[in-house]
């Protein structure tokens, strides 16, 4: 089954372009990374998928549903883990709290949270390494701690869509391969990831496919389909060294920032 089919998909923001005919498909179980410069669509794309944005032209079907005509049925179906700076630490919130926030709101307003609430947000906690941390303040957390809880949150509710903006802006090596160990294992159970990178490389081993985005689509497919030195020109505007080891993998080298 596909999990993801885009057709011809077209967005702008007041007239200005974000994304434009953009057509690919994923499978169930599939993991995908999406990269290109500042300003490419990333993020838009993201909340196309969401249903938060409708698109202005072109068809988006998540495990054959229309998002922006049934975002809630589809939100429930998908885990979301934002940049971290989109989540305020300004209120006193403990990791709990955050962890719980993805149970609780798929819930009706009056609905308490439930014992099964709680057993499935420990142990989202407990997958990334920071059980302990429960009743901690999550401002007091570290940057790396702060995205293993937010993607916590993400797999807390179970779902058959992980959809990850940047899940490594301001992560230390060792959260990083902790998050990248449990997508590789959540990719084996079934789950489709997909994830907004500025840096691929740390994740050429894991992923199934590449999509190089610039407004326009550069190219979808495997990291050695994508990541050639013409692809890169197109989608980045300048020659990225691409190194190529002894296994195979290729590893473009390239500090873009993320947006």
């Amino acid at each position: 089954m596909k999990a993801i089919e885009v057709e011809n998909l077209c967005f702008s923001y007041n007239g200005v372009k974000a994304l434009s005919g953009i057509t690919f498909s994923v499978d169930e179980g599939e993991f995908i990374a999406i990269i290109g410069p500042n300003g490419s669509g990333k993020t838009t794309l993201l909340r196309v998928l969401l249903g938060i944005l409708k698109p202005e032209v072109g068809s988006v079907r998540v495990f054959g549903i229309e998002p922006w005509k049934e975002s809630e049925k589809v939100k429930s179906l998908i885990g979301f883990m934002p940049q971290k700076e989109h989540i305020s630490t300004k209120p006193p919130l403990l990791v709990k709290d955050i962890v719980l926030m993805g149970r609780a709101v798929r819930k009706s307003p009056l609905s308490p949270l439930s014992k099964e609430d709680m057993r499935k947000a420990r142990e989202a906690l407990n997958a990334v390494g920071l059980d302990d941390k429960w009743n901690t303040k999550f401002s007091e957390l570290s940057g790396g701690q702060q995205q293993r809880v937010l993607l916590a949150r993400a797999i807390a509710v179970e779902p058959k869509l992980l959809l990850l903006d940047e899940p490594f802006n301001g992560v230390d090596i060792p959260s990083q391969e902790r998050i990248i160990g449990l997508l590789d294992e959540l990719s084996r159970k079934g789950v489709t990831a997909i994830a907004v990178v500025h840096n691929v490389s740390p994740l050429i081993h894991s992923i199934d496919k590449i999509l190089l985005l610039n407004k326009d689509l550069i190219a979808y497919g495997s990291p050695e389909e994508v990541l050639k030195p013409e692809n890169m020109v197109k989608a980045y505007g300048a020659v990225i060294p691409i190194i190529v080891c002894e296994e195979g993998f290729v590893h473009p080298l390239f500090g873009d920032t993320h947006g």
